[in-house]
């Protein structure tokens, strides 16, 4: 029901609670917590001859306490949107109102799990410029009031003229497809997100239909404890090859699965002021990034799908961080030229590689001990237990490489209108920085940089300042204040600021000392 009267041209409405379905939701996802006094009470129930009828209802009383858990926080958390916020309150004991101010909110996304399309709702994530990840989720509400909550926060933003675009609202809606990940490149693309994280999975799966159907995992085990003893007593090159080739396998498999559940269906479209992707097998994600919010662009290389010409293109948004909702990929798999196009639209300059400058040759030679010492230790230990350890020295080639590689592929330029830095050997990486997005530059020398006049800079954006940014390692101390002097130059030629909002100006830091 809407209460008589507006602000700004928003209709008050009373405060409105999530989907009741919400309580379901919350019931299931507290229901595994259960299992966990399952075994107890099992091993309980035989020892003291306890009858089935009382521990169902011992099941049933712990049942109904997690619906009840689940009623009460859907009861006790409101939403409600006024004149140029959304308030949001949670809690009975410690009740917390929470005011979001629209010129805080950089996109708002909408994610959809398996259970929630079953039931149809979704979860709204409002992302802020900081603050913390669940400021502004809505965990469950219907999929018609999710598109409606992200009409009315886009449609307030245009109001009040935070969209950064003069195009008249129903123009602003139009979208125009820039890029489709099709089924047989996204399969293509698994293949270079090779993981065995996975088998990690996959014994455990087999594990546990050893146990509930009787799966013969103990011939397995037998067999590879027989593979174990033939190449401790004669390092048999068949029972290697056949390991290794089973944990390729399993391996490519297992990046082909991860990359179709992430990545099936991705769709990137734009308006004249926003991208938004669409992507997910079971969970659909939908994503919007107002291009205002771009703090910096990143294109990656894999060592191998780079070297076919394959690409990603990520940028950082105003306040994410180093947290994934502050760093959206645009594009995960395409060609230079698809690419390009897309970095213009996103206002960033392209990037010049004739301008790098190399970092002094340390920043190689200083990653061997970490690179090659350490490990050539720790496998010769492993030796004394189990001799095959030793085929790993075969690798230690692959850390070697890496590190001499390190200086040649790490490089920095001041261009005509970003900062640019290039770093990374397996993951080759190419960040741009628009002068007006840097916040702070920063300069830092560990105990060993100073005994070698090195220093490393920080190039830091309202976006994010973790450790896997645009920054320099191993300068040489006068190049370093140079470059930092000039870049400073240039920062405030453009005023200090950038184009975010709820910006500070920006700040060049002086040296600090730290562990290197």
């Amino acid at each position: 029901m809407t209460v008589p009267g507006s602000s700004n041209g928003v209709d008050i409405v009373p405060p409105r609670r999530l989907d009741p379905r919400t309580i379901l939701v919350g019931s299931l996802q507290g229901a595994p917590s259960l299992i966990f006094g399952v075994p107890v009470v099992l091993a309980w129930s035989r020892g003291e001859g306890i009858s089935p009828g009382p521990l169902f209802l011992g099941l049933a009383a712990l049942a109904g306490i997690a619906v009840f858990s689940a009623w009460l926080r859907w009861h006790t958390f409101t939403y409600q949107i006024l004149p140029g916020q959304i308030v949001i309150a949670r809690g009975l004991i410690k009740r917390t109102r929470r005011s979001i101010p629209a010129e805080r909110i950089q996109d708002v996304s909408i994610n959809r799990s398996p259970l929630s399309r079953l039931i149809g709702i979704a979860e709204v994530r409002i992302e802020t410029g900081g603050g913390e990840a669940d400021e502004g989720r809505l965990a469950s509400v219907s999929l018609s009031e999710a598109h409606r909550l992200r009409e009315v926060l886009r449609n307030i933003r245009r109001r009040d003229g935070l969209t950064g675009s003069d195009a008249p609202a129903e123009e602003a809606d139009v979208e125009r497809a820039l890029y489709r990940l099709g089924l047989a490149r996204l399969l293509f693309s698994g293949l270079f997100n090779f993981s065995l994280v996975w088998l990690a999975a996959i014994f455990g799966l087999l594990q546990y239909l050893e146990q509930v159907r009787g799966f013969g995992w103990d011939r397995v085990m037998e067999a590879v404890g027989v593979a174990e003893q033939a190449m401790q007593s004669q390092l048999s090159l068949m029972v290697v090859l056949g390991v290794a080739g089973a944990a390729v396998a399993l391996g490519l498999l297992a990046g082909i699965a991860r990359t179709v559940l992430q990545n099936f269906g991705f769709t990137l479209a734009f308006d004249d002021s926003r991208f938004r992707y669409r992507r997910g097998l079971l969970t659909r994600t939908e994503v919007v990034v107002a291009r205002r919010q771009i703090q910096l662009g990143l294109v990656e290389r894999g060592l191998v799908s780079g070297g076919l010409g394959w690409l990603a293109f990520k940028v950082q948004t105003l306040g994410g961080s180093d947290h994934p909702s502050g760093r959206q990929e645009l594009v995960p798999f395409a060609r230079s030229a698809e690419i390009a196009p897309i970095i213009a639209l996103a206002d960033l300059p392209p990037f010049d590689r004739s301008l790098l400058q190399t970092v002094s040759p340390w920043h190689g030679f200083g990653a061997l001990p970490g690179f090659v010492l350490l490990p050539a230790v720790g496998i010769l230990v492993a030796m004394n237990f189990f001799p095959a350890a030793g085929l790993l020295l075969f690798a230690l080639p692959v850390p070697l490489g890496v590190a001499l590689l390190r200086r040649r592929r790490h490089g920095y330029a001041l261009a005509a209108g970003s900062v640019q830095v290039t770093r990374g050997v397996l993951v080759h990486r190419e960040w741009t920085v628009p002068y007006g997005n840097v916040q702070a530059v920063t300069v830092r020398r560990g105990p060993i940089q100073r005994l070698l006049g090195l220093a490393t800079i920080r190039i830091d954006t309202a976006g994010g300042s973790g450790i896997t940014g645009p920054h320099v390692h191993d300068v040489e101390a006068r190049r370093a204040a140079t470059f930092v002097r000039e870049l400073t130059e240039r920062v405030e030629a453009l005023g200090g600021t950038g184009p975010g909002e709820g910006r500070g100006p920006w700040s060049p830091k002086g040296q600090e000392t730290g562990r290197r």
